[in-house]
């Protein structure tokens, strides 16, 4: 048989001679527990030794007596009294060696004493035998052989001992009988020398098998102990029993917590009593308890049962295992199981789910469920031959409350957008949040176009009303697109496409009102889809191309700025109206690379034009609340060495409704540079007189629509018009006149006292080398061109 391998562990499956023996691998950590394990039994053994030994030299004291000196008889018991005490005591030094390691000098030593015992019995073989008779021989011979086999039989814990004192011993036997030509003795006793080495190998083997097989079931038995004690103290899960009778049996401290009873008041209780409302019936259990009670009564295994339980009042809800519990006959005596409180568990998955379908902010049902509800009313309709409706809204003007008053306004307005909506709505209707400012309703039957329609009336009336938040009255609009199904869609998908496309032309339309989806919103969608698309390629593809527009001094005449107008030749669509581009940039936020393009190209342009001529430029409010807004004017004139002075940036008033604090900072770092800044369409849609006190503007630009308005006579017109030019004299601004197409209407503005004049009539965007030709011309020139 190979030797063990000291790396690996030794099994009952893998036991070898050598692991037996000892005498490999000696030092190892698996030699010192293998030797451990036989090492530790010897207490208990060495006494037997002791007494054989004992009986036996007795024996043999009283076969030799008077045939051999007393001397060398009592010296030879003396040395093996001594050489036994000697094994005794350090037999009983090892009794710990299982919980410790043994070292290669406490074998060696172990080994020494059965070495010197089994020399120390060849002595009577080899000199006693000789002075006594083939009688006394043959008695010596079976007292050494009893010897063997007792050492064999009741010392197994030390096998290479018993293997060497056999074959000190048998060797010496061995030696006498072929001195004394006893030829068959001489057989004989090899051959049981033989045998009794064998014996001792397989002796000591069964024993270290069992050695082995105890240490394995300890271990086992130990970490048991240690996971149950662990489960034990895990607050959250205990162990439970009940008997045939369903009662409780040794309850566990974690279990009777859970009971919310001392273990001695819930001992040999019923468990359905336990954990049921008092006093209530079987057959009214809640449908968790009737499953227990079912696992229960069916005596199989089952595991992960949710029971929904009541503890002294208190709802909770637990997670049993079990497993049935049978004696030695196969009887059932029970249940055996685990449970745990799942509540908070439960609580949070409840909690997780609600998350899932309904919008916290609003507690309306949120885009999942508003999706699960159009479906089903659309296979209402299918099945009923009748239509469902999705009416898709928007808030008109909410950005503008984020924007100024902060999220948390923006929030509690939309808490109050929720209620309104769901008091609006009837049976059959659903409304659900679909994020931001963006509202749905599900109609399940609108077989009644005009319903649907009264209701969109009903819901925008009901949004435009005031809202007092935090002692603020907002006011905000609505906008309603909708589709029906299935006409307009037969998916989920299509009718909220189909309805967000109404929504998007009621927004177009101006807000505040409601627009049904027609197929040719489809066309004007892709057509709008397609032109985004090329827009974001027309950055990069060198397709844009800056005109320039003339302002003149009202009085002499002469060009004082270019205003920079940007015109797009797209190769998909050919020449697209900037009324048309500009608002999409806008609403993709295209417009702020747009826009910096624009800064840099017209800086540079300018850098050919007199000294005195100024260049305007457009500003975004997407660009103006940019934070690294200010920072782009700074790169655009660097690159181009154009005076600040010399750059007019043109804003509108609507950027202080989106965020007023950023837009007038941003306003102050570019006027902090040299830059002036120009309102543009003053009096159109957000006038205040509070933007002019709050920013130092150098020029205040009358919209063309009072111009026109003033050139047919229009008394208000003329009255706005005077009134900007003499508000502007006294804040120290100048005034622009747009839209001037004649000669009658720039007297009149002249006449009015606007300080500058733009229009057709001193000339239209051109290129930029028709604006450089034009410092060439005259004033009559320019008109005349």
């Amino acid at each position: 048989m190979s030797d063990q391998d000291s790396s690996s562990r030794v099994t009952p499956s893998n036991l070898s001679v050598s692991a037996v023996l000892g005498f490999w691998n000696r030092g190892d950590a698996e030699w010192s527990r293998l030797r451990g394990l036989q090492f530790s039994a010897l207490k208990n053994q060495t006494n037997r030794r002791v007494y054989a030994h004992a009986i036996m030299a007795a024996l043999v004291t009283y076969l030799y007596f008077g045939q051999i000196p007393l001397l060398w008889l009592a010296g030879w018991l003396v040395a093996l009294v001594l050489i036994n005490l000697r094994g005794t005591l350090f037999d009983r030094s090892l009794v710990d060696t299982d919980r410790r390691s043994v070292r290669a000098a406490e074998h060696t030593r172990q080994t020494i004493t059965s070495v010197v015992s089994g020399m120390l019995w060849s002595v009577p073989v080899l000199f006693f035998a000789q002075h006594g008779s083939i009688a006394d021989l043959a008695a010596l011979l079976v007292i050494t052989g009893m010897l063997v086999t007792g050492a064999i039989v009741f010392y197994p814990a030390a096998p290479a001992s018993v293997a060497l004192s056999t074959v000190i011993l048998g060797s010496a036997t061995v030696t006498h009988l072929v001195t004394a030509e006893l030829w068959v003795l001489a057989a004989a006793s090899t051959l049981f020398t033989l045998t009794a080495l064998a014996g001792t190998i397989s002796v000591g083997r069964t024993f270290l098998l069992a050695r082995l097989t105890e240490s394995d079931l300890a271990e086992k038995e130990e970490v048991v102990s240690l996971l149950l004690r662990e489960f034990e103290e895990n607050e959250a899960d205990w162990l439970w029993e009940v008997d045939t009778q369903r009662r409780v049996r040794s309850v566990s401290p974690r279990f009777a917590f859970a009971l919310g009873r001392p273990q001695a008041e819930a001992e040999g209780q019923s468990l359905m009593q336990l954990i049921s409302q008092k006093d209530c019936d079987p057959s009214d259990y809640a449908p968790s308890l009737r499953a227990l009670a079912s696992e229960l009564k069916g005596r199989e295994n089952f595991s992960n049962l949710i029971v929904n339980v009541m503890i002294r009042g208190r709802e909770r809800w637990w997670e049993l295992s079990g497993t049935p519990l049978r004696d030695e006959r196969g009887r059932f005596i029970g249940f055996r199981g685990v449970g745990s409180d799942v509540t908070e568990q439960r609580e949070s998955s409840e909690k997780i789910a609600y998350l899932a379908r309904y919008d916290t902010l609003t507690s309306l049902p949120n885009r999942l469920q508003v999706h699960e509800a159009l479906g089903e009313a659309i296979r209402y309709a299918e099945k009923w031959r009748t239509r469902c409706a999705l009416l898709m809204i928007d808030l008109d003007r909410f950005k503008a409350v984020n924007d100024s008053l902060g999220h948390l306004t923006g929030d509690k307005l939309l808490a109050q957008v929720s209620a309104r909506l769901k008091a609006k709505l009837g049976e059959g209707q659903m409304c659900g949040r679909l994020g931001g400012d963006e509202f749905a309703v599900v109609i399940r039957d609108a077989s009644d176009g005009n319903k649907i329609e009264q209701i969109s009336a009903e819901i925008i009336a009901a949004l435009s009303e005031p809202y007092e938040v935090d002692l603020q009255t907002l006011y905000v609009g609505a906008s309603v697109g909708s589709a029906f199904g299935p006409r307009d869609g037969n998916t989920v998908e299509e009718l909220m496409r189909n309805a967000d496309l109404g929504l998007y032309r009621a927004k177009d339309a101006g807000g505040g009102t409601y627009c049904r989806f027609e197929p040719s919103l489809h066309a004007s969608a892709e057509e709008r889809r397609t032109l985004e698309v090329s827009l974001r390629k027309a950055i990069n593809g060198e397709e844009f191309v800056l005109h320039y527009q003339p302002v003149v001094d009202a009085r002499s005449e002469n060009i004082v700025s270019f205003e920079a107008l940007v015109r797009w030749s797209s190769p998909e669509h050919g020449f697209v109206s900037p009324g048309k581009f500009i608002p999409l940039a806008e609403d993709t936020r295209l417009i702020v690379p747009i826009g910096k393009w624009i800064l840099e190209q017209a800086c540079l342009e300018a850098r050919n034009w007199p000294d005195h001529v100024k260049v305007n430029v457009n500003v975004s409010p997407e660009q103006l609340l940019e934070p690294g807004f200010h920072q782009d004017v700074i790169n655009a004139l660097a690159a181009s060495g154009l005076r600040p002075e010399r750059l007019e940036v043109e804003v509108t008033e609507s950027i202080f409704v989106r965020d007023a604090a950023t837009a007038r900072n941003s306003l102050e770092q570019i006027m902090a540079l040299g830059c002036s800044v120009a309102l543009d369409d003053f009096g159109t849609g957000y006038s205040s007189l509070g933007y002019l006190r709050t920013l130092r503007f150098s020029t205040i630009k009358v919209d063309r629509s009072f111009v026109q308005g003033a050139a047919q006579k229009s008394d208000e017109s003329l009255a706005i018009i005077n009134a900007v030019v003499a508000m502007a004299k006294s804040l120290k601004m100048t005034t622009t006149a747009e839209g001037v197409e004649t000669p009658e209407e720039a007297e009149m503005i002249r006449n009015l006292g606007c300080d500058k004049i733009q229009g057709f009539y001193f000339g239209r965007p051109m290129s930029r080398d028709d604006a450089k030709r034009l410092f060439t011309k005259s004033p009559y020139e320019l008109k005349a061109g």
